[in-house]
């Protein structure tokens, strides 16, 4: 039995160490400060410290301008721990997760994952630890990536940690029942659960691995959640409290246990007597046994892990497909117009701003009459208080008789929140989905507000095929699989075109069905475009939009990222004479690119500048 130590960021953080301040950087700027966190706790009897570390990565010291700093950081934060610990304490390299999605649910390979932790495991194992740590996981892809780093650079022992919620899964639903296992797949020394969570549901959760796992265990919970006294967090579990679940975690193949945030040297003296009257100590032994020792003291083999398999930055992964997925041309009109080949028109309508939806509404039941076929209802806006794109997608259905294509965008939404939002739509009977990612710009009525992404649209594609495959990002069944009729979009004027055609392999990969593009200005550039996306078999439904003044265009032309306006179009806006002449003009454009794209494309997308659908009519009858 070994005891871990407590948390090393709540000790600095009381030592004057401020919370927006690198604590990895601290191995440089004040190296005595961290000694003396690592000997208070070896004072209090702890078996393993562990390295101050934890965010010693490239992507989390980037944030800080310290990426360059990485190897010098890591290594004397092993050097730190290893004077500190002496002969009394193990050393334990500490790896945390990267702070980025990984695929399938974010732009991130899991080479380049493999790669970042690689460099951070180097420079522990240049340092001098006994074993490395790898805690506070929520995604087993990533940690997954974390083992195989280390095992590139490494054969000592390794501990792997997920965090969970109070039901047991991960924060990404991940259940015990499904990540142990593949955590002793991997070659995890010991597979363990920390942070998150206090003792008493993290036991729950120990005694779900234990019945699913030979490997041993480790439990590192918090002290407690924390309360807000005063405008600090303080956590409330006392020493006594930890240490008596201390001793319930042996019983369940708990062969080492400490503790997260919150916990103290004072909590890890008592946790120390606690289970010294339960397992015998396991004594430091003498530095020419380093190297074999900590895996003889868990008791569980560190024998390297096969070798692992790249699926490449936007690949699928994950369970099997649990239950049939709905036939495409069952899962809605347009997706069975699709499937026959049949030419469609989508016009977008903006979600109004404020709650009455009357005029939107009357709106779409214009387009229903003019033969539309879809209604396309753009997410993201943030331009003042608009109703939510799904909201007024139910309205419009519900009310109008017409199909939407619900845009639905990653900004602001977390992964579970996702999940939430799709199975409620889901619910309300919407079926075609447009997955876009939305650039997170500042603009709109607050300035000051911020954007929030936990995924890109390729991960919320595969979150979407994994709906329709009946299972939740976790793995978990949720019954009845959903049936999404999943678009996805693509920019033919990117500017960097050869990563957006990646982008558009891995959502293809994913399980889009069909794709709508940015607007088309050039039909003759974009007939190039096309044959270069063609091998996926994808439905493509182009955008067209209709200039509706010369000021218009210039904007587009200039001032739009990722849009491309040749010139012959802007000085054709500017013969115009008159706004009125300008407008028509914009319409005959329009016009002129859709007749020219028609051949080529499966539906058009008409979009305005100002949300006008009589516009948008009057380009559909020129189309016509």
């Amino acid at each position: 039995m070994l005891v871990c130590d407590g948390a090393m960021g709540t000790m600095l953080y009381a030592k004057g160490v401020f919370i927006n301040k690198s604590f990895d950087a601290l191995n440089l700027a004040q190296p005595d400060l961290v000694a003396e966190v690592h000997q208070e706790y070896v004072r209090a009897g702890a078996d393993i410290v562990e390295t101050n570390t934890f965010g010693a990565n490239r992507i989390k010291l980037g944030q800080f301008g310290l990426a360059d700093r990485l190897h010098a950081i890591n290594e004397q934060g092993a050097k730190i721990a290893r004077h500190a610990a002496g002969d009394c304490a193990y050393v334990a390299g500490a790896i945390g997760p990267l702070g980025i999605r990984i695929e399938p649910w974010g732009k991130t390979g899991v080479d380049e994952a493999r790669e970042y932790f690689r460099e951070q495991a180097q420079a522990l194992a240049d340092g001098g630890v006994d074993l490395f740590i790898l805690e506070t996981f929520r995604d087993q892809n990533e940690i997954g990536a974390a083992i195989d780093a280390v095992r590139l650079v490494s054969n000592l022992p390794i501990i792997a940690q997920m965090t969970t919620e109070e039901d047991g899964n991960t924060l990404d639903g991940t259940p015990p029942e499904r990540f142990a296992p593949e955590l002793e797949r991997r070659g995890a020394t010991v597979i363990g659960v920390n942070c998150a969570v206090g003792p008493a549901p993290m036991l729950d959760t120990i005694e779900r691995m234990a019945g699913v796992t030979t490997r041993k265990l480790s439990a590192q919970p918090n002290a407690g959640k924390p309360r807000d006294v005063e405008g600090r967090n303080i956590y409330l579990c006392s020493p006594d409290y930890m240490a008596s679940y201390a001793r319930r975690f042996i019983l369940h193949n708990v062969r080492i246990v400490g503790g997260c945030c919150g916990t103290t040297p004072e909590h890890i003296r008592q946790i120390k007597m606690a289970v010294r009257g339960v397992a015998p100590a396991t004594a430091r032994p003498a530095e020419a046994q380093i190297v074999s020792t900590p895996a003889a003291a868990i008791g569980a083999s560190h024998a390297k892990a096969g070798p692992s398999v790249s699926l490449g930055a936007g690949a699928k992964a994950g369970p099997p497909v649990l239950t049939p997925p709905v036939a495409r041309e069952q899962k809605s009109r347009l997706a069975q117009a699709m499937a026959r080949g049949a030419f469609v028109v989508a016009v977008e309508l903006l979600p109004p701003r404020g709650f009455q939806t009357d005029q939107a509404i009357e709106r779409a039941k214009r387009l229903k009459a003019r033969g539309v076929d879809v209604v396309n209802i753009p997410d993201g806006y943030r331009a003042g208080a608009r109703l939510s794109a799904l909201s007024l997608a139910v309205l419009i259905e519900q009310h109008a008789g017409i199909e939407t294509l619900l845009h639905y965008a990653c900004r602001d939404r977390n992964l579970i929140g996702i999940q939430s939002d799709l199975l409620g739509a889901h619910a309300m009977r919407l079926r075609n989905v447009l997955l876009v990612t939305v650039d997170p710009g500042r603009v709109g009525d607050y300035p000051d507000a911020t954007a929030v992404f936990d995924v890109d649209s390729i991960g919320l594609t595969n979150v979407v095929a994994r709906l329709n495959q009946g299972s939740d990002i976790g793995g978990q069944a949720i019954g009845a699989p959903t049936a999404f009729h999943i678009g996805v979009s693509v920019n033919p004027s990117a500017a960097n075109l050869d990563q957006e055609l990646r982008r558009f392999e891995y959502k293809a990969e994913a399980g889009a069905e069909f794709v709508v593009t940015r607007p088309v200005f050039d039909a003759a550039a974009f007939d190039a475009f096309r044959k270069r996306i063609e091998t996926a078999r994808l439905p493509i439904v182009a955008g067209v939009f209709p200039f509706e003044s010369v000021r218009n265009a210039e904007f587009m032309a200039n001032e739009v990222p990722g849009v491309r306006v040749p010139d012959a179009l802007i000085d054709r806006m500017r013969r115009a004479d008159g706004a009125e002449a300008a407008a028509r003009e914009g319409i005959a454009i329009a016009r002129d690119i859709a007749a020219a794209l028609r051949g080529s494309v499966q539906g058009v997308q008409i979009s305005t500048p100002s949300g006008d659908i009589e516009t948008a009519l009057a380009v559909l009858d020129g189309l016509r």
